[in-house]
Parts: C-alpha cells; structure tokens; sequence
C-alpha cells in the first residue's frame, strides 16, 4: 500500500506541475457551463410584436383585434398594407395579421376566411398566433353553426358570448425546464472532459514505458500491478475533484437549479468515472504508443458523446440514432440524471446502475485481458 501511494503522489505531482493541466482538468469544465448559459441564458419569456391590418371594419374584426391587444406577451401595432414588408423585413415586427373586407361575413357564414398571416421567422412565430386566434375563432363559429344562419339568434348569442360574466384566475408557475436544460447541456460537456481526463491519464502508462521509466519502477519492489492500480486511483481521484468542483460552481456561483440533490447527482457522475477509467484502460490496451492512444481516444470519445446525446437531447435524433444511443454508457448517465430531474427516486433506476456497472465490468475485463496478452507491456496485470 505504500508504495501506491508514493505512485499516486509522483503521478499527481508531475501531472499538476503543469499549470495549464490544472487549468485543463478545472478549467474546462466551466466551460460547459458558459456555453450553456449562451444558449440559454437569454431565453427568458419575450413580447412578441404583431402588426394588425383591418380592412373589415366590422364588429366581429374589431372584436377579433381587441381580443389579441387582450393577449399576454403580445404587443399589437395597427399598420397599412403597404407596411407590412418593411416592418417584417427589417423586424420591427415579428408578424403580421390581414383581415380582409369579408371576413366578419365568412365567420357568420361558419366558413372562416380572409385572414392572412405574415412571418419570415417561421412556424416558431406563427403557431403562437394561430394557437390563441384559431381557437377565438373557432368559437366564434360554432356560435354560427348553433344559429343556423339565422342572424338574429346569432348576434344575440355573439353578444352574450362577448360579455360573458365569468371569470377567470390565472397563476404563474415557476419554468424549471431552462435550468434542467442547462444542466443537462453542462453534465453533457462535463462527461465529454471526464473521458478526454481518464485517457491523458490512462496515456500516462505508454508514455512512461516510451522513455523507458515504467522498466526502472519495475527494478524496484514495485510491481506492474500496483503500478496499474496507482494510475486507477489517481484517475478517480481527479475526476471525483472534477465532479464536486463542477456540481458546486453550478450550485453555489452560478445558481442553476439542477433539480436533483448534490450527492445524487455526484452518486451517478461517480459511477460514469468508473465507466471512464475502464474505457480509457480499454483504449491503452490497445495502443502501440501515445500518439495511436490519443487518436483512439478522440476517436471513441467525441463520436461516442454525440451519438449519446450530450450536448443535445436525445429526442430530437432520428429514430435510428436514438437506438445507437442506447449502447452508449454516456445515454444511460443522462438518463438517469433526466429521471431524477422528474421525480425519479434514485433506488427506483437501478435498472441504469446496472447497465453502468456492467459497461464498466466489461471495460476493465477487456483491458485486463488485452493488457494479460500483450508481451510488450512485461505482464502488466
């Protein structure tokens, strides 16, 4: 045992003795976190800009146009044909609204029509109209419908229907979807540094034997095992340091709310590190030198975290993708983290743990294996 430490002492401090790898292992796990608050630190709640054109002029258009002053969030500018373009254009409106002559006729009718609406920005921008005015109007018509063409009935009905007595309490609830947004993109960028650490450490081992040092410790009474289990341990140790300083600069400096308490969160990171040290093993075990590790590395990692669904959820993938994800340790991390954010008790995913375990298993058996066959390495394990 204490020669493990004196391993683990020397491998720490000629891997620290390099600022830029602590600024490498603690640095770029902010990193993560200031991307995710570009991406969604200013997706707070918005007004949206909607330019009215009435040539109706009739009392079911101007209600129509009262009705969407009445929206929340919604700023409702009265506008010429003829402006329509530029204001779209140079976006001092998000879009555009057309009641043309007719269109009052057409929902007594109970054939709704002459109505257009104007947006370069898309489905994002025009559902959110149609979404409140399709469904005014839609009542509006089924008063029609109920009146059988008979005007009479009808505006009698359209009038109490406008001056109904009812009313109605709103309450605001909290957004909690952008903070778990962000910490899943966070945990995602975490897990990809997690993997690129275990392998610069794990590349330690044919470095060390490239110039010769690994023979010389064997000269001594330290043996490839202990050699081995002292890389292991220094390993876990650097990314546990990771993950609290991570999960506490999330917690406590830049207050995202993860939704999910720290030890259970540091619980299943905890178990993705094991996952990690074994792949990175796995890997070294089948290098010939530093270089082929490290192009093995990125090789697996990068593509690996992508599939998996890291820096994006795994939903909006192709449905053969989100298959592939599925044999990915890194899916199975997230998803955990996913379930908890939901309410999820952490013995209820034990189903997850397992399969993390069991990647990790797998990993450590192949590098044992590979590392047992391998003549070069001098009977490494």
């Amino acid at each position: 045992m204490k020669d493990i430490f004196w391993l683990m002492k020397k491998i720490l401090s000629v891997t620290f003795r390099k600022k830029r790898n602590i600024i490498m292992y603690f640095g770029m796990p902010l990193v993560g976190i200031f991307i995710s608050f570009l991406v969604y630190g200013g997706s707070g709640q918005q007004t949206l800009k909607v330019g009215i054109i009435n040539e109706d002029h009739q009392q079911i258009a101007n209600d129509t146009v009262q009705f969407l002053e009445s929206l929340k969030n919604v700023q409702v500018m009265k506008i010429n044909e003829s402006e329509v373009n530029d204001k779209i254009t140079s976006g001092t409106l998000d879009c555009a609204i057309t009641l043309h002559q007719g269109f009052s006729e057409s929902i007594i009718n109970g054939n709704p029509g002459n109505i257009r609406i104007v947006s370069i920005k898309g489905a994002q921008i025009t559902t959110f109209v149609k979404s409140y005015l399709y469904n005014y109007l839609d009542n509006i018509v089924s008063i029609s419908k109920a009146a059988n063409g008979d005007s009479t009935t009808f505006m009698k009905m359209y009038t109490g229907y406008q001056q109904a007595n009812f009313k109605l309490t709103a309450k605001s609830l909290a957004d909690t979807s952008k903070n778990k947004d962000m910490t899943y993109q966070t945990i995602g960028f975490l897990i990809m540094i997690m993997l690129m650490s275990s392998g610069n450490f794990a590349e330690i081992i044919i470095k060390e034997k490239e110039n010769r040092t690994f023979f010389r410790l064997l000269s001594t009474p330290i043996n490839a095992r202990k050699y081995v289990l002292a890389n292991i341990a220094v390993n876990m140790i650097v990314m546990l340091a990771q993950i609290l300083f991570t999960i506490f600069m999330m917690t406590n400096i830049f207050h995202i709310e993860m939704h999910v308490p720290f030890w259970q969160m540091a619980i299943v990171l905890f178990m993705f590190s094991l996952v990690a040290v074994g792949l990175s093993l796995m890997i070294v075990s089948f290098a010939s030198s530093s270089s082929s590790a490290g192009a093995l590395q990125n090789l697996v990692s990068t593509p690996s975290c992508l599939l998996a669904g890291c820096f994006w959820p795994v939903e909006i993938m192709p449905e053969a993708v989100q298959k592939i994800a599925d044999f990915m340790p890194q899916h199975w991390t997230l998803d955990t983290i996913t379930k908890l954010q939901q309410g999820s008790h952490l013995g209820s995913l034990y189903l997850n743990f397992m399969i993390l375990i069991a990647f990790a298993l797998a990993f450590f058996l192949i590098a044992t294996y590979k590392f047992g066959r391998n003549n070069s390495v001098k009977n490494f394990v």
